[in-house]
């Protein structure tokens, strides 16, 4: 059974047509007996439907693509002086031979249309009316059409910006991770090994799950810990690390990778004051629909950074936090002499 689709434009330009062709013939019954009324009103709503076809489907597309406004508006000019002479013709043509002397004939009815030129004035708001309202009604379809195609750019847009910025992620940490990998094959090689696989899972998480526009909040908080394992690996007795994880509801879903740059930049710029440990200390939990990520770590004066958003990494989170969750997030960060720390808060996205 075929499935009956409803254009709402379509929909619009019949009631339109309609309601005109009514009023022609309404109009033209009240001065004319039926049969000369219905003669006029065929010509008027023919003469009606190509100016406005001329007008809405060639000229005003055209006019709109190529910037040629001003053109239109002349067109528009002729085309509903034009009009106004087939309103006036037809009614005047119409009275001499089918009205003027008959019983019907009448002395309002010769006043109105006995004569062309009195009746084309009077025509003239009739003629700018139909080819206005026509005008509108398609420069309404054209200005939807252009939203949509710019709605579909747009968002074309976004998911290569996207892409781009969560390729610039994904090396980074590969190759550090690798690097990690090389220096404990050559110290202990029953370390590495547990490294290497926690590295394949890192690595499988990559390349098969953050293709995705959103992941599962329990796969990131897995990848993250398995990263932060990486690092208390790394760093051995060096540095204290401190982690708490209090999720509720793991089938949330975020934006894949989105909180790696600050674990990253964390263990990357964490300093160890003479005499004393390192410290990263991470904590995430969940409150409804919010998602609170705070990661803190030592920093000191001799170990210098370019900027408060340590390095190309962050800058990347930051700007996908914008695109993503406009108006959904909450970022701090603070740098002092002793830490360097980071307080994100976001609206997780609904289960899917």
């Amino acid at each position: 059974m075929k499935t009956i689709i409803f254009n709402k434009n379509r929909i619009i330009t019949i009631v339109f047509w309609a309601i005109l062709g009514g009023a022609f013939l309404s109009q033209m019954t009240h001065d004319f007996p039926i049969l000369p009324a219905t003669y006029v009103t065929l010509i008027l709503f023919s003469g009606a439907i190509a100016s406005a076809h001329i007008l809405g489907d060639r000229l005003l597309p055209h006019a709109m693509a190529n910037g040629k406004m001003k053109t239109f508006v002349v067109q528009g000019l002729l085309l509903t002086l034009l009009l106004n002479f087939i309103v006036s013709g037809s009614s005047v043509g119409i009275y001499w031979l089918l009205i003027h002397g008959t019983p019907t004939d009448s002395e309002s009815i010769r006043i109105s249309y006995s004569n062309f030129w009195r009746t084309a004035i009077s025509a003239i708001p009739s003629a700018v009316l139909i080819n206005s309202t026509a005008c509108g009604l398609r420069f309404y379809q054209e200005h939807e059409k252009i939203e949509k195609n710019h709605a579909l750019l747009k968002q074309e847009h976004l998911v290569a910006q996207l892409r781009i910025l969560q390729d610039q992620i994904n090396p980074h940490l590969m190759f550090n991770v690798l690097n990690h990998i090389h220096i404990l094959m050559q110290k202990n090689v029953e370390l590495a090994s547990v490294l290497l696989v926690k590295f394949s899972d890192i690595l499988r998480y990559q390349l098969y799950e953050c293709n995705q526009e959103s992941v599962l909040l329990e796969r990131e908080v897995q990848y993250l810990k398995d990263l932060v394992a990486v690092e208390r690996i790394r760093w051995g007795d060096e540095l204290k690390v401190d982690c708490i994880w209090n999720i509720k509801d793991g089938k949330r879903h975020i934006l894949p990778l989105l909180l790696v740059p600050f674990v990253e930049n964390a263990f990357k710029h964490v300093s160890r004051p003479p005499h004393e440990k390192g410290y990263v200390t991470l904590i995430l939990k969940q409150q409804d629909d919010e998602l609170i990520f705070t990661i803190e770590n030592s920093n000191s004066v001799q170990q210098p950074r370019k900027n408060n958003s340590h390095g190309l990494g962050l800058e990347n989170v930051k700007k996908r936090l914008e695109l993503l969750y406009p108006h959904q997030h909450q970022l701090n960060i603070e740098k002092t002499t002793h830490l360097f720390s980071v307080a994100l808060t976001i609206q997780l996205h609904q289960k899917k």
